[in-house]
Order: C-alpha cells, then structure tokens, then sequence
C-alpha cells in the first residue's frame, strides 16, 4: 500500500517465503525487492545471497525488527542494499527504497546510532569485534540453535558428550561474538539464520 501510493513506484509482485521471493525476482527483475529477514521456507538472509549471487544488479533492501550490529553484519556479507527497521516511518522506508534503487547504500538511523555508539563508546566489544569477529564455530552454532529450539544446557551436554561447563563456556563465547544476551535475541538470530527450519 506504501509503495502503490507512490507515483513513481509500483509493486509488481509479492512472495510469501523466501523461495518464492527468489523465484520471482528471477523472473520478473524488478528494480528492488523489499525483503522481510523472518520468511518460512528459506530466510531472507539466504533469499538475499542467493538472489545477489543469480542476479548481483538487482538492488535489496531487507526489512527487520533487529537492531543488533551482527545482524547488519550478515546481511552486508550477504550483499543487500539497505537495512531498515520494521518500526521506521512510512516516510523513512519510501525514503530508504529511492535511496538504494538510485545505486545507494541505506542504514536504517536507529541502526548507525547504535554503530557510531559502538565506536564513540569504546566498549569491550568494539565495532570491529562485532562486524569482524561474529564468525561462530560450527560447535558454537549447533549450540546456539539447540538453545534456540528450547533444549536445557544439561540435555545440550547429554546430546553432544560434554560437560554442562563446557556448554555454559561455548554459549557465553558465542554470545560475546554476536553481541547478543537474551534468549530472545538468540532465538531471533536463530530465525534468522534459517536454523529452525532445518528439521
């Protein structure tokens, strides 16, 4: 309803997972696709790669509720166009469309003051450990998606021959990595990283 209200904007075709999206955007090329991170099917974050790897010209601006810098770390590695946030204006997501169908990048504004607070504050866990340092072990992830699907860290050991410590360790170092510290924001990088769809 957004875009169709604009005059120089018309939506020409809507998906309802992430392989649809795909499929359509082969098809139909259109100048950008509006692409939700929380899709059944296949993630938005795999839907944008794929779809940058089949065809790199078409621009992609993913739409999340997530304002964590590891986020917008993925979905830059993935190649999308612009990141903005579910709860931004009407205005800001017509804006953030021109933007990146002109050849631009865009940075939802609640997102580059959390980056720039990143830097300007000096934490622990800087930008560049956070952009540069989020790459989970395959150890760490297996964990983080058990932990996600609701499994205790005593029938985490039990699955994996471990101590609980040893769990407790990989999860507070995977943590760290990601910048994250609820099971909230587990369970919602989860999603996002498609691993909850895999059984």
């Amino acid at each position: 309803m957004i875009v169709n209200g604009q005059k120089d904007m018309e939506t020409i075709a809507e998906a309802g997972d992430g392989r649809e999206a795909v499929r359509l955007a082969r098809e139909l090329v259109p100048d950008v696709v509006l692409m939700d991170i929380s899709m059944p099917e296949l993630s938005g974050l795999t839907a944008a790669a794929q779809l940058k790897r089949i065809a790199p010209d078409i621009k992609i601006l993913t739409l999340t509720r997530h304002r964590e810098v590891a986020y917008l770390q993925e979905l830059l590695q993935a190649g999308v166009d612009g990141y903005t946030l579910k709860q931004s204006s009407a205005a800001q997501l017509v804006r953030a469309i021109r933007i990146v169908a002109g050849g631009e990048k865009y940075l939802d504004p609640a997102v580059t003051r959390k980056v720039f607070a990143a830097i300007v504050g000096g934490r622990k866990n800087s930008l560049r450990g956070e952009v540069r340092g989020t790459s989970l072990t395959d150890r760490e992830a297996e964990l983080l998606r058990h932990i996600a699907l609701g499994y205790s860290n005593k029938e985490i050991a039990e699955e994996f021959g471990i101590s609980v410590k040893t769990v407790e360790a990989h999860k507070a170092n995977s943590l760290q990595k990601l910048n994250i510290k609820s099971r909230r924001e587990i369970i919602s990088y989860a999603i996002m990283q498609g691993w909850l769809q895999e059984d």
